[in-house]
C-alpha cells in the first residue's frame, strides 16, 4: 500500500509541472500581456518600459525558468492591479470551495439514489425517464441551466435571490468576523446570527443546483450501469439463493462493489467541477476563483490567468492522488 501511494505521490509534481508548462507556453503564444492589456491606452515607449520591468523582454526560456522557480517558492506572480495571485487564490478560492461543497451535496443526493433506483428497475418507464433526465442534466450548459433557474425561482416566483453569495448588508457585516475564513457559511456561524446564516443558505441554493445537476447526471448513469453489471455477478445470485431480500442483496452485496469504478470517475468529476464553476460563478455573480478568472480574462491579464490556472492544475493533481488512495482502500486489487 505504501509503495503504491508513494508512486502516486511522486506523480503529483510531474503532473502539475506538465500542466503548468503547457499553460505557460500557450499564454506566450497569445502575445505578451502588457501589449494585450494596455495597447491603445499607452504609447509604445510606455509599453516597452512596463515589459522591461516585468521581464517580458528576456528570452522565453529565462522567463520560464523564473516562473517555475517562483512557483516552487509559492510565488504565483502578480496581477496588473499589483495583487499577489496567491492572495487572490486564498481569498476567492474559499468561495469556490464553498460552491463545490454545496454542488457536491446536490450531485450525491440526486445522482446516487436515482442511479440505484434506476438499476433496480431496469428497462421500465421509470428507468427510461431517469436516463433521459441524466442525459439532459449532463448535456445542458451550466450557464443555460443557471439562467433558467434564475428566471423561474428568482424572477417569476421570487423565492430565492438572483445572484451573489449574500445580501449586501449581510456581506458587509460578515466582513468584521474574526477569524475571517471567506467561506460565508462558516463566517455566518461565527457571527452567530441565524438570519444572516439563512440568507447565505438561500443564496447558495440556485448556484449549487446549477453546478450540481451537471455532475448528478454523470453519477446517475455511472451508478446505474455499474450496479446493473454487479447484480449479474455469481456472488449476487448466491446471495439471492440464500433467501436474502432484493433490498439486502442490492444494498449490502452489490452496491459497494459497484461503487469501486465509480469512485475513480467521481474524484475526477470533482476536479472538473472547477471548470464548471467558472460559468456558474459568472452566471450567479458568485465571487469565487472562477468569477475572478473570468474577470482577468476580460481584462486580458494573462499573468493573473496563468497563476490561477497553475493553482487549479495543482488542485487537479492532488485530487487525482486522493482518488487513487481512496480506490486502493476500497479495492485492494489495484495495489498490485
Amino acid at each position: 500500500m505504501l509503495r503504491y501511494l508513494g508512486v502516486r505521490l511522486m506523480l503529483i509534481p510531474v503532473t502539475a509541472w506538465i500542466l503548468v508548462t503547457v499553460v505557460f507556453f500557450l499564454m506566450r503564444v497569445a502575445g505578451d500581456p502588457i501589449s494585450a492589456a494596455m495597447g491603445g491606452r499607452m504609447t509604445q515607449e510606455q509599453i516597452e518600459v512596463r515589459k522591461e520591468a516585468a521581464g517580458l523582454n528576456r528570452p522565453i526560456l529565462s522567463q520560464y525558468w523564473e516562473y517555475i522557480t517562483g512557483l516552487l517558492s509559492g510565488d504565483f506572480g502578480k496581477s496588473q492591479d499589483n495583487r499577489q495571485i496567491s492572495e487572490v487564490v486564498m481569498t476567492y478560492g474559499a468561495a469556490s470551495l464553498e460552491l463545490m461543497f454545496w454542488a457536491l451535496i446536490v450531485a450525491f443526493a440526486v445522482g446516487i439514489p436515482l442511479g440505484r433506483y434506476a438499476a433496480t428497475r431496469r428497462d421500465s418507464p421509470t428507468d427510461t425517464g431517469l436516463r433521459l433526465f441524466a442525459i439532459l442534466a449532463y448535456a445542458a450548459p451550466v450557464f443555460f441551466v443557471g439562467l433558467l433557474l434564475k428566471l423561474v425561482f428568482a424572477v417569476q416566483l421570487g423565492w430565492l435571490p438572483v445572484a451573489g453569495r449574500a445580501s449586501t448588508n449581510v456581506e458587509l457585516q460578515l466582513q468584521h468576523v474574526s477569524p475571517k475564513t471567506n467561506i460565508m457559511l462558516i463566517d455566518g456561524i461565527l457571527y452567530g446570527d441565524m438570519g444572516y446564516l439563512l440568507d447565505v443558505l438561500k443564496h447558495a441554493v440556485l448556484p449549487a443546483i446549477a453546478l450540481g445537476l451537471l455532475t448528478a447526471g454523470i453519477f446517475l448513469r455511472l451508478v446505474r450501469i455499474n450496479l446493473i453489471q454487479t447484480l449479474r455477478a455469481d456472488y449476487v445470485d448466491a446471495a439471492r439463493a440464500r433467501g436474502l431480500s432484493q433490498r439486502v442483496v442490492t444494498g449490502r452485496h452489490a452496491f459497494r462493489n459497484a461503487m469501486i469504478p465509480i469512485v475513480t470517475v467521481m474524484g475526477m468529476q470533482i476536479a472538473m467541477m472547477l471548470g464548471g464553476a467558472v460559468l456558474t460563478e459568472t452566471t450567479f455573480e458568485w465571487k469565487g476563483l472562477g468569477y475572478q478568472l473570468a474577470t482577468y480574462l476580460s481584462a486580458r491579464d494573462f499573468i493573473a490567468v496563468q497563476g490561477i490556472v497553475a493553482f487549479i492544475a495543482l488542485v487537479v493533481a492532488v485530487m487525482s492522488f486522493l482518488v487513487d488512495a481512496l480506490v486502493a482502500l476500497i479495492d485492494p486489487r489495484v495495489r498490485f
